[in-house]
């Protein structure tokens, strides 16, 4: 054992003897107000807190020691005792507390300056230097001998103060720390004060550890966040292999083979998505057989086989499999061109309208940097999910990794994975009923209203119950979304779709019981659906008279309110993010990435970073063609309105990329973009399709590359490598997706027909084309205004207003702890899927939430921490290899017809199909030739 260790980080130094004491010396020369000791037990999830209050001269330091106590003491359920001293005057503070070898021990002095620090001692095998301030130390093992830690330990006392009074006093007497920091702490949702471990040391922002091992003891930083400390490491060699002329090959590839396969499916229904957790999972064994038996040769300087397979090198193939994995926004306007208004415009048209909409987003990635990646708050919950992934593949260690004992999280990873995957044939082919588990309706398949209360396809899904992994990831997995998101959202469900949905459908409001009560259909006053071609000349423009010859267009009650959410999430973006980040926007608009950064920021440091005349570049070009785009074509559309859709945009990334970055929701810009444009250019839906892309798109492609930016941030990768490889990876993707979809418009008969026999009926066209009808043909005039049918939804507006700041002001006044998780932009805007998503992809979702992100996170914090984003990844990795199974297997073979009168046939796969939810029945069904609604409209 080492007899002594003396050590400094962040303003304190530390002594660790033989005898199992520690003496933290603060170093701070500033009156000291409040004393404060809390223990917090890792393995029994208990907390203890002492504090002690002087009045008096100025105290030169505090001294704290901590003297461990047999675990014995704690496992037999008793408490530690403790032991405080008196003040003294002659002397400083000192608090004597017991901790266990089991648990950590956090130690927080407050002072005068609102100045904090927090030191936490854990016991560990796993130890690593503090790079912020030991720039002289080397990572320390377990292994090395006494007299190489002193000699790492020899620093220079005044080396020492130099460090620490700068830091702390360069903020003393500014009063509250987070002018500096943001609203980081209490006001901060996913701030836990009994798990962060949070230090925040002048401009340093993370968590400081004093870590214990066999034979050393040195210094380590962290994350503030425990999210993020158990899925990332917080360690990075610069000089491993990362753009290497094998990752290209496999992104490339990648960069082909999934958008195409998504393009294909893109237009069925039911369609498989595969998302990039499939090539990530593919890339690993295919890497190391390259690894195996690729020579080491060298083309152009460059190694074909530098080595072993890095984890650098998997991010950038993963990042390029995913940057273009999503249908491209865009191909949706060419197909609705195609089906609803007969217009085919040449391959040229169509590649500059899909690069301009999918890369002028990209230009604004450097601007979003600074605000949405470098600062440590904005955790991207998403990408820790992905991290695990990584770390659990390639065996790095994270905070989470080497706790509890038990499992490895490599073999947990792999249970998960063979479990799943087995049980996915049960509900995906064998007895699909699990996955609909509207088991009410089965009961009463011809009750109206029991199915519309309980049935999961056109219903309210109050069954609540699905076996499916698909049903429930739906929208995303519920595992890494903080629980305070998902119980907004959860109130969301219950408030405005259990609630005011019903209740306006049964009062008949908006003629809602002609129509199926949730619905992505629009229809006419026959309750059949709204047939766009009675209505436009051959211009794709509106007929107005055809227009009052025909009908107005009705919308079910839950697409109706989910447009008024989304009006609502409008404004009430807007207002949250001024009420509650204005500060923190503010600073970071004045401050560099090396001016306040976490220890993964200090560590990406180290790489040249991207020139902000890179992205000028990208928004140049990709502006020039949209220009040409609209004014080489018959467009309809002004360059006034491009520009216009570009501001919108611009405005709105920054405060919704807040928003997704804590909570991992995105709140939508269509709603926003296609009201503007319909006012603007009314009848004109080739133009308001475009806006509406440039308008939405734009931002969500700066936000989609902002989080691969945030994924490379935690994974150390290089930001140059990043930037050539998602604009190149964008390129080939788009390319890819028209390429499949020109060869499936013209060799597939009856496409986007309702009936089409392979299942090519194109969903989400359909809702695209639905959507320029009610706001490019119609317009929103005669849909929204005043007069109009759904005039009532715009007070959304001033609803989405007016709640954020009655929240604000109240818990300003009252200090209302519960009222930082409410979060409104996230309340209207988290269900925006409804249509075509039901509440069934809503419930289960925000009830395991509340299983594994309150309950277990706060009882066995230890098991979540090591084991909650690898269970995520591998449910997501076994459900999207298996439904490919399936479906390639058992479905698309032989046109569908492989145990047609079999198991397709038996009751377990067909006793949803037959009730009133899944026929989508209205309560009140019209004899035909009989009308609804008014006589006259707008």
């Amino acid at each position: 054992m080492l007899s002594s260790f003396t050590g400094t980080a962040g303003g304190c130094r530390v002594t660790w003897s033989s005898r199992g004491e520690f003496d933290i010396l603060l170093l701070w020369k500033t009156q000291l107000e409040h004393l404060q000791v809390c223990v917090w037990y890792l393995a029994h999830q208990r907390s203890t807190v002492l504090s002690a209050d002087r009045k008096g001269p100025s105290v030169a330091h505090g001294r704290v020691r901590v003297i461990q106590i047999p675990d014995e003491i704690l496992l037999a359920g008793q408490d530690a005792t403790h032991d405080t001293s008196m003040w003294n005057a002659e002397e400083a503070p000192i608090l004597k507390v017991g901790i266990t070898t089991l648990g950590r021990v956090l130690i927080s002095t407050r002072f005068t300056a609102s100045d904090y620090v927090t030191i936490s001692a854990q016991s560990s095998h796993c130890l690593a230097k503090h790079p912020a301030v030991h720039k002289d130390l080397h990572p320390c093992t377990s292994t090395r001998d006494s007299s190489q830690l002193a000699a790492m330990s020899a620093i220079d006392d005044e080396k020492i103060d130099s460090v620490s009074s700068v830091d702390i006093e360069k903020h003393a007497g500014r009063g509250d720390i987070s002018d500096v920091i943001g609203e980081t702490g209490p006001e901060d949702p996913n701030y836990d004060p009994v798990n962060a471990e949070i230090g925040e040391l002048g401009s340093h922002y993370s968590a400081l550890f004093v870590t214990v091992g066999l034979n050393a003891l040195c210094l380590e930083e962290d994350s503030p966040y425990p999210e993020v400390r158990s899925a990332v490491s917080n360690t990075d060699d610069p000089e491993m292999p990362c753009s290497t002329p094998r990752a290209w090959v496999f992104g490339i590839f990648w960069a082909i083979i999934i958008p195409g396969v998504n393009q294909f499916f893109f237009f069925r229904y039911p369609s498989v998505t595969i998302y990039s957790i499939v090539p990530q999972l593919l890339t690993f064994p295919l890497m190391k057989i390259w690894e195996r038996i690729i020579p080491s040769v060298r083309i152009f300087g460059m190694s074909m086989n530098p080595g072993p397979f890095t984890v650098k090198e998997h991010v950038i193939i993963t990042i390029m499999a995913a940057v273009g994995a999503q249908s491209a926004y865009a191909t949706d306007i060419v197909a609705v061109q195609r089906v609803f208004y007969g217009q085919q415009y040449n391959f040229s048209y169509q590649w500059l309208l899909v690069m301009s909409t999918q890369l002028i987003g990209f230009s604004i990635g450097g601007v979003c940097k600074r605000f949405l990646v470098s600062p440590p708050s904005m955790i991207w919950p998403t990408n820790l999910v992905t991290s695990a992934l990584f770390n659990t593949l390639h065996a790095r260690v994270t905070a989470g990794s080497e706790l509890r004992g038990g499992l490895s999280r490599e073999r947990f990873f792999l249970y998960v994975f063979i479990g799943y995957w087995c049980w996915n044939w049960v509900p995906g082919y064998l007895f699909t009923a699990l996955s609909v588990f509207s088991w009410v309706t089965w009961i009463r398949p011809d009750n109206v209203k029991l199915n519309q209360l309980f049935g999961y396809s056109h219903g309210l899904a109050m069954g609540l119950i699905t076996f499916d992994w698909g049903q429930v990831t739906f929208n995303n997995s519920p595992l890494p979304v903080p629980w305070w998101a998902a119980a907004n959202i959860g109130i969301a469900v219950v408030v405005f779709y259990w609630i005011i949905t019903p209740a306006l459908y049964y009062t008949n409001t908006w003629y809602a019981e002609y129509l199926p009560i949730i619905s992505s259909n629009s229809f006419d006053n026959t309750g059949g659906s709204y047939n766009v071609t009675k209505i436009i000349t051959a211009e794709a423009t509106l007929d107005e008279a055809a227009y009052h010859n025909y009908s107005p267009l009705f919308l079910s009650t839950g697409f109706a309110i989910s447009y008024g959410l989304s009006f609502a999430s409008i404004t009430a973006t807007l207002m949250h993010t001024f009420l509650y980040y204005r500060k923190q926007l503010w600073t970071q608009a004045r401050r560099s990435l090396n001016e306040q950064p976490d220890i993964h920021a200090r560590l990406m440091s180290v790489y040249p970073q991207v020139p902000e005349w890179w992205y000028g570049i990208v928004f140049i070009v990709m502006f020039a063609f949209g220009l040409i785009v609209i004014e080489v074509w018959h467009t309809q559309m002004p360059v006034w309105a491009f520009i216009l859709a570009l501001i919108v945009s611009f405005v709105y990334t920054i405060p919704i990329g807040v928003i997704q970055a804590i909570t991992n929701q995105q709140v939508g810009l269509n709603v926003i973009t296609e009201l503007i444009i319909g006012y603007a250019l009314p009848g004109h839906p080739l133009a308001m399709m475009m806006f509406k892309t440039w308008g939405y798109i734009t931002m969500a492609q700066a936000l989609q590359f902002t989080s691969d930016f945030k994924l490379a941030h935690y994974m150390k990768v290089p930001p140059r490598p990043m930037f050539f490889c998602q604009i190149v990876a964008a390129v080939i993707a788009g390319t890819v997706q028209l390429g499949v979809q020109a060869w499936l418009f013209t060799n597939i008969d009856g496409m986007c027909t309702p009936h089409q026999k392979d299942g090519f009926i194109c969903p989400s066209t359909t809702v695209f084309g639905t959507a320029s009808i009610i706001w490019g043909v119609i317009g929103p005039k005669r849909i929204f205004s005043q007069g109009a049918l759904y005039y009532p939804l715009l007070f959304f507006f001033l609803i989405g207003a007016i709640l954020p700041v009655i929240q604000w002001a109240v818990h300003r006044r009252f200090k209302v702890g519960i009222l930082k998780y409410l979060n409104f932009p996230l309340i209207f805007t988290g269900t925006g899927n409804i249509p075509p998503a039901t509440p069934i992809n809503y419930v289960p979702w925000v009830l395991i939430g509340f299983i594994f992100n309150y309950v277990i996170r706060r009882r066995n914090f230890a098991w979540w921490s090591k084991y909650n984003y690898v269970l995520s990844a591998g449910l997501d990795s076994a459900y999207a290899v298996g439904i490919l199974v399936i479906f390639f297997c058992l479905q698309y073979p032989r046109n569908g017809a492989i145990g047609l009168n079999t198991i397709q046939s038996w009751w377990g796969n067909t006793v949803y199909t037959t009730t009133a939810d899944s026929l989508g029945t209205p309560l009140i069904s019209l004899p035909e030739g009989q009308t609804f609604g008014p006589t006259t409209w707008l």
